[in-house]
C-alpha cells in the first residue's frame, strides 16, 4: 500500500470515529456541547464548550466505545491580538481501540495579563493533564480552573508575561542581568 492510499484510509478512519463521537456527546449532553467543528486537514477536530470539557472529557474517557485512555498533548494556540480569542487543543488516543481524537476550546479574552484567558483543568481525568497544562499556563499565560498546583514550570515564578502569546515583548534583563 502506498503513502496516500494509507493516508486516505488513515483519514477515513479518523472521520468514524470522529463522527460516531459527535453523536455520542450529542446524545449525552445534547447538541449545545459541541459548537464547531474543523474537518480539513489530516485528523478533525471538534470544538468543545468550555464549561463542558470536564464532563465530555471524564464520558470520553470511560465509555466502552470510545475509551480515550491518554491524553497525549494540550497545546494552546494564540490566535493573534486582533481575534482576542485563545484555542486549547487536547489530543486523546484509545490505546485498546487504536483510535485518536482532537478536541478543541475556544476561549475570548482582552488579553490583559491581569484577566487570564479560563479553561477548566482535565488533570482530574488524566493525570498527565497536570504537567501539560502547567506548561500551557506557563507560556501562554491559560489559566487552568481547578488545577491542583497551577504555577510555572518551565520559566522563574516571577517571570513576567507569557512568552508564546503572539504580542510578547520580550525584557531586556532580568534581575539586572542582561537576557537578549
Amino acid at each position: 500500500m502506498d503513502d496516500q492510499a494509507v493516508g486516505t484510509l488513515s483519514r477515513a478512519f479518523n472521520m468514524d470515529v470522529f463522527l460516531r463521537v459527535k453523536s455520542l456527546l450529542a446524545a449525552q449532553f445534547g447538541e449545545a456541547v459541541v459548537v464547531g467543528e474543523e474537518v480539513a486537514g489530516l485528523q478533525p477536530a471538534l470544538i468543545i464548550s468550555g464549561e463542558w470539557l470536564p464532563q465530555v472529557c471524564l464520558f470520553l474517557r470511560d465509555h466502552e466505545a470510545t475509551y480515550f485512555d491518554f491524553l497525549s498533548c494540550i497545546s494552546a494556540v494564540d490566535n493573534g491580538p486582533a481575534a482576542e480569542t485563545f484555542t486549547v487543543v487536547y489530543h486523546l488516543a484509545s490505546i485498546p481501540h487504536q483510535h485518536q481524537l482532537t478536541l478543541k476550546v475556544m476561549i475570548q479574552n482582552d488579553r490583559r495579563l491581569d484577566n487570564l484567558p479560563v479553561v477548566p483543568s482535565v488533570s482530574s481525568v488524566w493525570r498527565t493533564a497536570d504537567w501539560h497544562e502547567r506548561e500551557a499556563f506557563d507560556l501562554m499565560g491559560i489559566y487552568f480552573e481547578g488545577h491542583p498546583d497551577l504555577r510555572r514550570i518551565l520559566l522563574p515564578d516571577d517571570w513576567h508575561g507569557y512568552p508564546l502569546r503572539k504580542d510578547y515583548e520580550e525584557a531586556e534583563t532580568y534581575h539586572g542581568i542582561p537576557i537578549k
